[in-house]
């Protein structure tokens, strides 16, 4: 029984990932070690799993069945897994981690060399990536992620808040004047995150409510690192969430604008696949973040004087 039971993770890697190759690196394994494995499968059970091509492969319909059962399958070892993992006392395994770049530099890196003296029987294997990307399929344990969250049946444990701020340098703030109100920043460059869900329509609250300002930008780039560069030389206003740009507020970098309005708050979350049984890998590295970022008001904001 031990070549039918080792072909399920193969199997499903291979669908999942969309071919040998990927699934292989995924794996850690050659690929031609992944279509032996499925080539004797299918010789052993007498019918083919798979439609091969140069391009792609897709499932045959004895392949769609077997496929629907080997998910639930390895599901249910991995259930097992976690509940033995669960009773350990040292927290111990390869734990992957899909992480935001930026945030993943600035905070989430420099933590890592802590978390594997404070764990040593932990191994970690973390990717920065922006992109958001399927957890089960790809085989993270845990995903950071941020803003608002689809619905898609993964647990979200949150870690820290997200707070925005306007800022711009000194410098562009002498020639170009300090906006007075929201409604003065039609008149100003401002840069834009162009992964915000809001697009070019900046939301703030203030002491009479909520007021939108739609805005031009010249400059617009999907990382927060890329954008604050732009502001501190001068080229306009950003919004930066305060994890990027804490240090060069509080050293007189940048000024923060329109300080009594604020935009919502958001929060950093930890997201993982909804298990019975957490592995205790996992709640140690979610655990040693919080406790390391500091809850409600993170390290990076104590250093800004409120409002």
């Amino acid at each position: 029984m031990i070549d039918p039971i080792g072909v399920i993770p193969v199997f499903v890697a291979v669908v999942e990932q969309g071919g040998f190759a990927p699934a292989a690196r995924l794996l850690g394994v050659s690929k031609s070690a992944v279509s032996k494995r499925i080539s004797h499968a299918e010789e052993r059970m007498g019918v083919r799993l798979l439609h091969r091509t140069t391009r792609k492969l897709s499932l045959t319909e004895a392949g769609e069945r077997y496929f629907a059962y080997a998910v639930e399958a390895l599901a249910a070892a991995k259930l097992a897994e976690d509940s033995v993992s669960e009773m350990q006392t040292t927290p111990q395994g390869r734990l992957r981690l899909n992480v935001p770049m930026s945030f993943g530099r600035l905070h989430i890196a420099p933590l890592i060399p802590q978390f594997l003296a404070r764990f040593p029987k932990i191994d970690v294997d973390m990717v920065m990536d922006d992109t958001v990307v399927d957890i089960v399929a790809n085989g993270y344990d845990i995903a950071i992620r941020g803003g608002t969250l689809s619905d898609s049946g993964l647990v979200a444990r949150r870690i820290a808040p997200i707070r925005n701020v306007l800022c711009a340098s000194p410098d562009y703030l002498e020639r170009m004047g300090n906006p007075a109100v929201p409604a003065d920043l039609a008149g100003h460059e401002c840069l834009h995150y162009s992964n915000a869900s809001d697009g070019r329509e900046w939301a703030m609250t203030g002491p009479g409510g909520e007021v939108r300002v739609a805005t031009a930008a010249r400059y617009c780039v999907n990382n927060s690192e890329a954008l604050l560069a732009a502001v501190l030389a001068g080229s306009g206003i950003g919004r930066i969430p305060t994890f990027v740009c804490s240090g060069d507020l509080a050293a007189g970098r940048l000024v923060r604008l329109l300080p009594d309005f604020a935009f919502p708050e958001q929060a950093l979350y930890a997201v993982f696949p909804e298990r019975r049984h957490l592995p205790i890998k996992v709640r140690s590295f979610i655990d040693f973040m919080r406790e390391r970022f500091g809850g409600d008001t993170p390290y990076w904001d104590r250093a800004l004087s409120p409002g």
